[in-house]
């Protein structure tokens, strides 16, 4: 796990700032930034963002769902490669949901590497996919954990990243709904049909704000 070593040993060159909140909000805001990239694409028409009372994030879309393929002479399924390997779209040479990432962004790698924990699902072909990592590294390989089926029996497809910011890295893990909410309402503008949802579960009311444009 070089990759994260090395983003874990200089966090600052890959997010920024991991004392005013700046650093720390560009974690939610990559993990955004490319459930738009499928929305703009024509593969998602929700996103959904949770600010949990544990402090942890979750970012959920009904797009494609990250690939869960095993990538040609690697032992590893493109999931797991995006999730620990830095610039993972490029070196692997394919252009499919957030291989890529969003045009300026860090990658997933870089927010899986500063943070404590993170959580990762993918409902893709009818079946529900999950993988958990503990600062970076994964504690399992990426596994089926059961069928992907709604309510109405449709098959569900999407991605969900719950993710904990670490904080032997950040000086404070407290979200800003309001700064994270301008971001939002920004991309809303720009993403057309795409209703994307803001939940702040941390105080004694669930508060919830619906951007769409």
């Amino acid at each position: 796990m070089i990759d994260i070593d090395r983003v874990r040993k200089r966090p600052g060159m890959y997010i920024g700032d991991t004392t005013d909140g700046s650093g720390l909000h560009r974690m939610a805001f990559e993990l955004v930034n490319n459930a738009i990239d499928e929305a703009l694409a024509g593969h998602c028409s929700r996103i959904d963002v949770l600010l949990h009372a544990d402090g942890s994030v979750t970012v959920r879309d009904n797009g494609r769902g990250i690939s869960v393929d095993r990538y040609p002479g690697r032992d590893k399924s493109i999931a797991e490669i995006l999730m620990t390997e830095l610039h993972a779209g490029w070196k692997l040479g394919i252009e499919t949901r957030a291989m890529r990432g969003h045009a300026g962004g860090v990658g997933l790698a870089v927010v899986n590497a500063v943070s404590e924990d993170l959580r990762l699902r993918i409902w893709r072909h009818g079946v529900e996919h999950a993988m958990h990592f503990r600062r970076g590294e994964p504690e399992a390989i990426l596994a089926i954990v059961g069928k992907a089926t709604l309510g109405d029996g449709k098959p569900r497809h999407g991605t969900e990243i719950t993710f904990t910011p670490d904080p032997m890295i950040f000086s404070n893990t407290r979200f800003d709904a309001a700064t994270i909410g301008r971001h939002l309402h920004e991309l809303a503008v720009g993403a057309a049909g795409t209703t994307i949802s803001l939940a702040d579960q941390r105080g004694d009311e669930i508060t919830q704000t619906v951007y769409r444009n």
